[in-house]
């Protein structure tokens, strides 16, 4: 890479293999990988998350794994200062910082000018409250009295998003930002790759990713986690889900495997969807016998 301030940043959906061609690129240039996976932040949770094993990273130096317990809270704004921290940790000593990931939300928040307003613990807590008597979709009518431009852009289902609304409305006294901002960089010196994979590829990949993830011991990983079933976010992730609700015996292990598919294609077709949007991006098929030299021309030429 020309440059030791450049930022490159793969992207793709779930399952399209960004973590084997970030590493091959981190071995061709010396650089570093920032973890943008917020389900692989939490340590211990590796199997669920399909998080590199140490062999997988053939020494190349990761940030932001096993950065949080899985009783600890996530969020984007607390990922984004992280995440911005190691990228200039690494840029300091001259190595070009590679950030990977699949949510087009956790890599905006790192390059893009995004502001994130603070959190009201009691706020937050009477407004969930509010969402466990009423529903989502009453509170989505009171949101939509109080800010009707936010409660068009959450859907009346998203009650944590409904709550994250009206708790920053109160907290702030402004409307709450439910969109993203322009494509706006704060890094000048930056290359986005996509992996493009084809609907049916990528739904068999997933498929056998899960086989897999049951096979080397997903129910094991959840069972070896005590604090997961009571976590607020950790307990949410795709595939930690319906193990806890296997083990609480309200799934069967074909259901919950059956809905850990379906739901990961889904979460997987949002990705895409998502990251299309976004102009920056340089689109390479997943599985090019060349993928790390493409990455590097379009590095040099960005």
């Amino acid at each position: 890479m020309k440059s030791k301030n450049r930022l490159l940043v793969i992207v793709g959906p779930t399952a399209s293999g960004k973590t084997k061609l970030s590493v091959d690129v981190a071995l061709a240039t010396g650089g570093e990988i920032v973890n943008a996976d917020s389900v692989q932040l939490y340590a211990g949770m590796d199997i669920g998350s399909a998080k590199a094993t140490l062999a997988e990273r053939r020494g190349v130096t990761h940030h932001l794994l096993d950065v949080l317990d899985v009783t600890d809270e996530a969020s984007v704004a607390q990922f984004q200062q992280l995440a911005r921290s190691a990228i200039d940790s690494i840029q300091a000593v001259g190595a070009p910082a590679i950030l990977v990931g699949g949510s087009s939300l956790y890599v905006r928040a790192v390059i893009d000018p995004l502001d994130f307003p603070g959190t009201d613990p009691a706020l937050r807590a009477h407004w969930t409250e509010q969402l466990h008597r009423l529903g989502s979709e009453q509170l989505h009518q009171i949101l939509a009295e109080r800010d009707p431009a936010a409660a068009h852009q959450i859907l009346p289902s998203n009650g944590r998003r409904i709550v994250r609304a009206l708790e920053v409305g109160e907290l702030t006294g402004e409307p709450f930002v439910a969109t993203l901002p322009d494509y706006q960089s704060i890094y000048p010196n930056l290359t986005m790759v996509g992996l493009d994979v084809d609907r049916a590829v990528l739904d068999e990949r997933i498929d056998q990713r899960v086989d897999q993830m049951w096979a080397d011991g997903l129910v094991e990983e959840v069972e070896s986690l005590p604090g997961l079933a009571g976590s607020l976010t950790a307990s949410r992730a795709l595939g930690y889900q319906q193990v806890l609700a296997f083990l609480a015996g309200d799934l069967t292990a074909e259901e919950a495997q059956a809905e850990i598919k379906s739901g990961t294609k889904k979460f997987a077709r949002r990705q895409d969807r998502m990251m299309r949007k976004d102009p920056r991006i340089n689109w390479i098929e997943y599985d090019s016998p060349n993928a790390v030299e493409q990455v590097l021309r379009l590095v040099d030429s960005s």
